[in-house]
């Protein structure tokens, strides 16, 4: 541990041996595809499918109606807010449609050719109704999503600490101001896909390309299928990218199995890409008001908040986890001791929303970084100082928090130096100079430099189970629950084991995610896998290693008490007697079998903190940045291979940049998604943002897991926002532009400066 090991499943990769779902080949596969919604909102007032089943080759065409009593909602996951079950997503529409892209039937066909042609012969009538699109519109309950309810608010509450009205009645400063994240999600290199086989004979079902939480995907399709869950394998293959979006319980993970069921033959589904971009998990769209109190010298009173959150025509698996988090973690990494904020979570006619890496911290660090350079310049104060000021300091450590999420305790940020992280990437990034070129001209473009601090939870439990069994001579095999979709996971717990059992690296095979290899798991998300998975490693050497002891004691006679294992070699704990008197090799070269089983369990999170800083030069005329420079500061508390975690934090900031500048998710005003394909949605490139620097410290490793690991998977995005902002913000602040929404794209750059310039 602590090593840069080369990720041994790369080999696999760039020799063409990676085994996605779309490699999986048979001839006895049948082919689906999803006739999906062409409209936003309508009732439904027939579908014919006759027309389909009339074309070669299909098998079948299922509606709402070939459900039957398996027709039931897909349940929630996580983050269960207030009123969030009454708009559960069922897997079909029934008599009306919602979004752009919502499922009403599947073809299955022999080919996916024949499959596809059949799925534009399903005749849908349609009586339309008005789409609602826009959040604030939503909520006047003029045009109702779910009429049965009466509302689009679909969860409303407030949470707070201290005494804010106290707070913002005296405070020497007060500033409001409303700011928008916009709408864009995690876009795969590999959309969504799954491959179910129905075994009549022994009543089982096997499910491949199931990942991220596999064991709760396989409890929910058990109960909605009316089967034993111990009937039903979910298996992970290789996975091309998450961030979040792969691996919930979706309507094609109930509706692939069943069509498998009703036909008795394998069926496959491949997602499309523009299907992907109207069914896959949206994220990201909220709308903040923030208000600041200070005293005139920077020292932050009190912040009170509103949030409003856009989360489709429905409340998916997770979606709730967006806006909780953008409220807790509003107030970031400072001592704000009064604190407030109203959520409220809002219907509207789009695609339903998610997670995506970072849910709700990106959206809060732009919100709160962009108000604290504002209450800078008003101030007269340097936004750096104005930062070291007012960051929780490692002797106030541990923080109290309060309770600001409605399904959670109250928690606690741990130990860290959330200020000495912030000095780093101000040193590494040269701040101090180029500050001073801030709204100047230079060759050009305008220049500013930006920050962005934060602190972001993550090892979420309750647990995690791994499994060790040896199976001969140098012939290790480790399981685990955590699924892994690209991180590094077979080299990660393999170095963890490794270390744990004194053993060579290359011993060791990794296998990992899917349900029929370990007894229950809990999946990767929340960075947890190496914080949770790779304790429950641990506890699985120990395990291992008390195995050892008891075949030592009962070969030598003597009592286990007396013996000791370090490593994977028992020794006598007196002394006496030459070297080892068991020892792992020997055993396995007898043939002895030996398997283990850990379970860690915890209800602590542990909290990454750092910070980002961004120097960009933008033309005034066209609006076009150049990220010059990105400097990203995480303390992970201990890097278990630090190439990995430098992957992770390069790759997150990419991405973090993408949703700064370049990627939204538009719709026009009847509901249709116009930035629905890779020509107008557009990504970061490997040329678009080449200047990165990310620096990983190991200075507060956590206490409460025995790796003293953090999650290293997600802060590398949560503050990119909130840096990029503020440096285009110095760059125009001159120009009179107050920057207030994402993406900087260089359309609303162009289109501010100009708004900037009519007003002067």
């Amino acid at each position: 541990m602590g090593a840069a090991v080369r990720r041994s499943e790369d080999h696999r990769f760039v020799t063409g041996r990676g085994r996605y779902v779309a490699d999986i080949v048979a001839p006895e596969h049948c082919h689906a595809v999803v006739v999906r919604s062409a409209v936003a909102h309508a009732r439904v007032a027939r579908i014919d499918v006759a027309p389909a089943l009339r074309m070669p080759g299909v098998l079948a065409v299922l509606t709402f109606a070939d459900l039957g009593d398996l027709g039931t909602p897909i349940p929630i996951r996580i983050a269960p807010l207030p009123g969030f079950d009454r708009y559960l997503q069922w897997p079909l529409a029934r008599d009306r449609v919602r979004y752009v892209g919502e499922p009403l039937a599947l073809v299955v066909a022999e080919a996916r050719d024949a499959a596809e042609e059949a799925a534009e012969r399903v005749v849908v009538d349609y009586e339309p109704l008005e789409a609602v699109v826009d959040p604030r519109a939503a909520l006047a309950d003029r045009v109702l999503i779910h009429e049965a309810t009466g509302t689009n608010l679909a969860s409303s509450y407030r949470v707070s600490r201290g005494d804010p009205e106290g707070a913002f009645a005296s405070a020497a400063y007060t500033r409001r101001e409303t700011f928008r994240c916009q709408r864009h999600s995690g876009v795969p290199l590999e959309t969504r896909g799954l491959v179910a086989t129905w075994d009549a004979t022994s009543g089982t079902l096997s499910v491949l390309g199931a990942t991220k939480v596999t064991f709760f995907n396989r409890r929910a399709l058990a109960r909605m299928l009316r089967l034993d869950e111990a009937r039903i394998e979910l298996i992970e293959v290789d996975v091309g990218g998450s961030f979040g979006v792969r691996g919930e319980f979706y309507p094609e993970d109930l509706l692939i199995p069943l069509a498998a069921m009703k036909l008795g033959r394998p069926v496959k589904w491949i997602e499309g890409r523009r299907e992907s971009f109207i069914a896959t998990n949206h994220s990201r769209q909220i709308e903040c008001e923030l208000e600041i109190a200070a005293s005139a010298d920077g020292t932050i009173l009190g912040l009170r908040g509103r949030l409003l959150a856009d989360m489709g025509a429905y409340v998916r698996t997770n979606g709730g986890v967006v806006p909780a988090k953008a409220a807790q973690f509003l107030p970031g990494p400072y001592r704000i001791p009064h604190f407030a904020c109203e959520v409220q979570a809002v219907l509207t006619n789009k695609t339903p929303t998610g997670t995506y890496r970072g849910p709700g911290r990106f959206e809060a660090n732009f919100f709160r970084e962009r108000l604290l350079d504002l209450m800078a310049s008003d101030l007269g104060l340097d936004p750096a100082e104005v930062r070291l000021k007012n960051l929780i300091t490692p002797a106030e450590l541990p923080w109290d928090i309060g309770t600001l999420v409605p399904y959670e305790a109250s928690g606690e940020y741990d130990g860290g130096d959330y200020g000495g992280a912030l000095r780093r990437a101000l040193e590494a990034s040269d701040y101090a100079r180029l500050a001073k070129d801030n709204g100047r001209l230079v060759d050009g473009r305008l220049h500013g430099i930006g920050i962005g601090c934060f602190v972001e939870s993550s090892g979420a439990g309750p647990a995690e189970t791994a499994r060790i069994v040896v199976r001969g001579p140098g012939r290790v095999e480790l399981y685990t629950g955590c699924a892994s979709s690209g991180q590094g996971h077979e080299t990660v717990m393999a170095q963890i084991l490794a270390d744990a059992l004194a053993i060579p690296f290359d011993w060791i095979s990794v296998f990992h995610g899917s349900t029929n290899l370990v007894a229950e798991g809990w999946g990767t998300y929340h960075s947890r896998a190496v914080v949770v998975g790779g304790s429950a490693v641990v506890a699985a050497a120990s395990a291992l290693q008390a195995q050892l002891v008891a075949l030592a004691a009962k070969r030598t006679g003597l009592d286990a008490s007396a013996l000791a294992c370090r490593g994977c070699e028992v020794y006598r704990r007196d002394g006496e007697g030459e070297g080892a008197v068991l020892t792992l090799a020997t055993v396995a070269a007898e043939e002895v079998s030996l398997d283990a089983v850990g379970k860690f369990t915890t209800t602590a999170l542990t909290y990454t903190y750092g910070a980002h800083v961004a120097h960009v030069a933008v033309d005034p005329e066209t609006g076009a940045t150049e990220v010059m420079k990105m400097v990203t500061v995480e303390d992970v508390g201990r890097a278990i291979n630090p190439a990995l975690v430098h992957g992770q934090a390069l790759g997150s900031a990419v991405q973090g940049l993408g949703g700064a500048f370049l990627e939204e998710l538009v719709y026009d005003e009847t509901g249709q998604l116009v930035s629905g394909t890779l020509a107008d949605y557009a990504l970061p490139t490997a040329a678009d943002f080449p200047s990165i620097e990310s620096i990983t410290l190991q200075d507060a490793p956590s206490t409460s897991n025995p790796l003293g690991a953090k999650g290293a998977g997600e802060g590398g995005i949560v503050a990119t926002g909130a840096a990029a902002a503020n440096a285009v913000a110095a760059a125009l602040a001159a120009s009179g532009v107050v920057v207030r929404e994402l993406p900087l794209s260089a359309k609303n750059l162009a289109r501010w400066l100009a708004d900037a310039r009519s007003a002067r």
